[in-house]
């Protein structure tokens, strides 16, 4: 009687847990399966062609890794800066040219102006579910494959971790003043980042009394963390990922997190024109899926699929964040002017 018993209170135990795991099992085995009509159209096409901002090294590892999951598509990539991708393709375009299947870009200005033109198409790829709303556009134009958060980096040889400033009004600190803190002299996606977190007024009346303390201007989030890392100065409003590569590298630095973290994103789309718009889907499901996203955590970029956190995960968990979208900067040019008149910059 007691086998009895414990056979079928196990066998209902069992039974449960397998209905568990088809639940949760059988979305998994969706996102994994692309639409057969998709892969017979890009056996048709048989071509692929990417272009973004990804460090060269990076781009040809995941085309390989990209063709040897399908043969018969045969991958190229072109990259640039954010700037001159966005030139390449608005130029083109003028004269009729349509070079590119599908294209990553990190400046969400361009990706209003692109889905203002009609370059780009919606797509609602399958492996989109994996990822936060706050990540993707709802009408599928664009989904986020890495993040660049805005945070703090510091010299640890200049700055102890218990004195680094932990909060935005740390920076206000008279201690901070007269060349002690560098800033992106392009950095306008902070003005906008905060004045979406906090309001308009604050966000000014904040940046103001940041720009009172004389911080350094400089270009370039790469340039001036080498500058930090050489003691140029104490502090740096810099990409934490940048920060930590130099930290991971041996370099006397660190970061924090300052809430609200602003953040960037890289947005992969379809063009609207692509000459191969099934290969294009692929590579796009490819980049969001879980393989794809190991490899970018394997180039130590933010990654931001849900399962495959960043190296160390801090990089995105644990704060309070804010996502800065092509919708964000509608008014482009008009906050970039802003941040430079508050900040005194030419």
């Amino acid at each position: 009687m007691m086998r009895r018993k414990w056979t079928k209170a196990y066998g209902s135990k069992f039974l449960r847990g397998l209905i568990l795991a088809i639940v949760l099992v059988w979305p998994l085995g969706l996102r994994a399966s692309p639409d057969p009509k998709i892969i017979e159209g890009a056996k048709k096409e048989g071509q692929l062609i990417w272009w973004n901002t990804i460090a060269q090294d990076q781009c040809q590892i995941l085309i390989e890794e990209f063709t040897k999951k399908y043969p018969f598509i045969k991958a190229s990539y072109w990259r640039s800066g954010t700037v001159g991708l966005h030139n390449k393709v608005v130029l083109e375009a003028r004269s009729g040219r349509y070079s590119w299947d599908v294209l990553s870009q990190t400046n969400p200005e361009y990706i209003v102006e692109l889905k203002q033109k009609n370059l780009i198409a919606p797509y609602h790829s399958l492996e989109r579910s994996m990822f936060s709303e706050d990540l993707k556009d709802k009408e599928g134009y664009w989904t986020s494959t890495y993040a660049l958060p805005t945070g703090l980096g510091y010299n640890t040889k200049l700055v102890k971790k218990e004195d680094a400033p932990r909060f935005y009004n740390d920076l206000l600190d008279l201690k901070w003043k007269e060349k002690k803190i560098s800033i992106d002299n392009e950095g306008s996606e902070l003005l906008v980042g905060l004045i979406h977190a906090w309001g308009r007024d604050k966000a000014l009346q904040y940046l103001t009394q940041l720009a009172a303390q004389e911080p350094v201007p400089g270009r370039g989030n790469t340039q001036r963390t080498q500058l930090l890392v050489i003691g140029e100065f104490p502090l740096a409003v810099a990409y934490t990922h940048t920060v930590e590569w130099s930290k991971f590298q041996g370099s006397p630095v660190d970061w924090v997190n300052l809430e609200p973290v602003v953040i960037k994103v890289d947005g992969i789309m379809l063009g609207s024109k692509a000459l191969h718009p099934n290969a294009g889907k692929l590579f796009i499901d490819f980049m969001l899926s879980q393989q794809g996203q190991e490899l970018l955590q394997r180039f130590r970029r933010v990654t931001l699929r849900t399962g495959v956190e960043p190296n160390p995960p801090r990089l995105i968990k644990g704060f309070e964040r804010v996502v800065l979208t092509p919708e964000h900067f509608q008014n482009a040019p008009d906050s970039f002017k802003l941040y430079r008149e508050i900040f005194r910059l030419p």
